[in-house]
């Protein structure tokens, strides 16, 4: 084993590191688990207080992680992540810490056993750093939790960190976590990594198993990743994905998960012909034209798709619907529990859907099968979908909530697509934006394949962790 570089390898460095450089400088032995560990506990302290990522972290059971995967790192056998810190986002069960899901009515519901993802992450040697904030129950986009604070974005104190992940987004930014999970049920990974600037991947619907995961609405929820390059991606599917006979929406295949499979001579791209008709603001509009313009030779010629047969408020809308009335039963207790109440928000959201009819449910969840039928169409004719991540970038903390936020992540969620953001540029106001690749269902490697390409042209990650926030 190689002797440590403290020079290269101080704390700061540590915390600029992708996955795929953290387990390269633990199989040189250039770092440690131990090293790592403490570089993101240090980080946590001192800026946790003013981002609020984290809401659950405890230092001792994190350091007896690393030293266990040290051990292994020097004995053997390792595990494909060992002595990576991973973050988690507060929805899923860990054992031996509550699941509170957003919620103060939760802090008493200490999971007995891991979700099936938690589960595969220890069995593969990860370190898991503690539990990442969330909006209320994992309803809303912004991360402005009443209860646990507000996430701020590691850009701009000032501006949101995007959700319902956003405290697993602003880890990943921050320097606090190289890699983290999140779930995805309307873009809730995509969202704050377009706003944070990291990379993100909703797989197909059931690629990885949802069990323990904390239902928002099952027919939608996936398992999401958030780092800081697509290899990290790559490397967290392989060890997530997997079929579980325990989760009735797992995804079974008929083959292994293969390596990409189409011509890049002959890719065909779609984009959507009105991106301000679909409620994207102009300044994001300008961004995702001057990257489509360097992106000529990696993605050919894009042809403009029709897309006027799907209201993109509407849709997204039948999809809130369907996550608001199961969250219905889900949260039930906590609605219920006066001495620790919700939000009046998360409440008029939840009644909401209690006032609405059986009818109306039926007719949003039909709209789940016109978006596979319509994704469909759409694959059949292109082999990926092309489109900014989000409509608008992160807004200040103080300013409304846009509605539309979920508008253009809603398609990939509705049709059960996988879909990739990367970061593509910058706005006028310094924030990060990103662009979306959505593909057919099962071409998850065929995405980050292609996503990989394009953010190499692109060049438009930030360096990690992002520059202190301004005022």
């Amino acid at each position: 084993m190689h002797a440590i570089d403290d020079d290269t390898m101080g704390p700061e460095a540590l915390r600029r590191g992708s996955v795929w450089q953290c387990l390269h400088w633990l199989a040189s032995g250039r770092t440690t688990a131990k090293a790592l560990a403490d570089s993101c506990l240090e980080a946590i302290e001192r800026l946790n207080p003013t981002l609020h990522a984290f809401v659950d972290v405890r230092p001792d059971i994190v350091r007896d992680q690393a030293a266990s995967a040290q051990h292994r790192r020097r004995e053997g056998p390792i595990g494909r992540l060992d002595g990576i810190p991973v973050a988690i986002k507060d929805n899923f069960d860990v054992a031996g810490y509550p699941t509170r899901a957003g919620l103060p009515t939760r802090a008493a519901h200490v999971a007995r056993h891991d979700a099936h993802a938690i589960a595969r992450l220890r069995a593969a040697g990860a370190v898991l750093l503690g539990k990442t904030n969330l909006d209320e129950g994992a309803l809303g986009a912004a991360t402005k939790n009443p209860h646990f604070g507000t996430t701020r974005n590691p850009f701009n104190h000032a501006y949101v960190a995007g959700g319902s992940s956003g405290g697993s987004a602003a880890a990943v930014a921050a320097g606090l976590a190289p890699v983290a999970i999140g779930s995805d049920t309307l873009g809730s990974v995509r969202i704050p990594a377009s706003y944070c600037g990291v990379f993100a991947l909703k797989p197909t619907h059931g690629e990885i198993s949802a069990r323990g995961l904390v239902p928002a609405a099952r027919r939608l929820d996936a398992v999401g990743i958030l780092g800081r390059s697509v290899g990290d991606l790559v490397v967290m599917l392989q060890v997530l994905a997997g079929y579980d006979a325990d989760d009735p929406r797992s995804r079974r295949r008929r083959v292994a998960l293969q390596p990409p499979d189409w011509d890049p001579n002959h890719l065909r791209c779609g984009v959507l012909p009105d991106l301000a008709a679909a409620g994207v603001e102009p300044a994001v509009v300008a961004v995702f034209e001057q990257a489509l313009a360097k992106l000529q030779h990696a993605l050919h010629e894009c042809t403009p798709l029709d897309f006027s047969d799907w209201p993109f408020q509407k849709m997204r809308r039948a999809g809130l619907l369907l996550m608001e009335a199961e969250m219905r039963n889900t949260f039930a207790g906590d609605l219920a529990d006066t001495a620790h109440p919700v939000s009046d928000e998360f409440r008029r959201m939840l009644d909401y859907a209690a006032q609405k009819s059986a009818a109306d449910y039926v007719v949003a969840d039909r709209m789940l099968d016109f978006a596979v039928l319509k994704a469909r169409r759409v694959f059949s004719r292109v082999d990926v979908l092309v489109l900014p991540t989000t409509p608008q970038g992160a807004f200040r903390v103080e300013a409304p909530v846009p509605a539309s936020q979920a508008d253009l992540t809603s398609f990939a969620s509705l049709a059960s697509c996988p879909a990739v953001s990367i970061p593509m540029g910058t706005l006028p106001d310094g924030m990060p934006i990103g662009m979306q690749f959505v593909g057919a269902p099962g071409s998850d490697l065929r995405l980050l394949e292609l996503a990989e390409v394009c953010s190499s042209a692109l060049d438009a990650a930030p360096s990690y962790p992002v520059a202190a926030a301004r005022a």
